[in-house]
């Protein structure tokens, strides 16, 4: 199965959510299942995360290092696609997509908020990809 996670620039929340699943789908020995992110817009293609996002990541034992970002193309086969916010779900849905959110409520963008706020942002993101662990291993994804 292949799930691609979307939000605006692929620097922020879809690869800590990316980050996030794949590391939960592990410790739960759930196989099988191939966890990508990419972004609506494209300015950021090849960019790092973003430091603050990494450094919230690294406070709660994850490593983003590797993730590079990368725009979503309406060409690629995902089984699932799941979107940050109701924007990035409208835009999906525009390219013909059949996505759906990635948590119960749309996952605030932290980029320019404060610190602290990818923090928050992270313990949501946690959150949910601990609902689609569940989901995932169960089959009803």
């Amino acid at each position: 199965m292949r799930v691609e996670i979307v939000c605006t620039g692929n620097i922020c929340r879809s690869p800590m959510g990316e980050v996030v699943l794949r590391h939960k789908l592990a410790e739960a020995g759930v196989d099988g299942v191939l966890v990508s992110s990419s972004g609506t817009g494209g300015w950021h293609v090849g960019d790092r995360m973003d430091p603050r996002a990494a450094a919230a990541l690294r406070r709660r034992g994850y490593d983003g290092s590797s993730h590079r970002a990368q725009q979503y193309q309406r060409s690629w086969d995902r089984d699932l696609v799941l979107a940050m916010d109701a924007g990035h779900l409208d835009t999906l849905t525009r390219y013909g997509v059949a996505a759906q959110l990635f948590a119960r409520d749309d996952v605030p963008d932290p980029y320019y908020g404060e610190d602290d706020g990818f923090d928050e942002v992270l313990a949501q993101i946690e959150k949910a990809a601990d609902a689609w662990v569940d989901r995932l291993r169960d089959g009803q994804a």
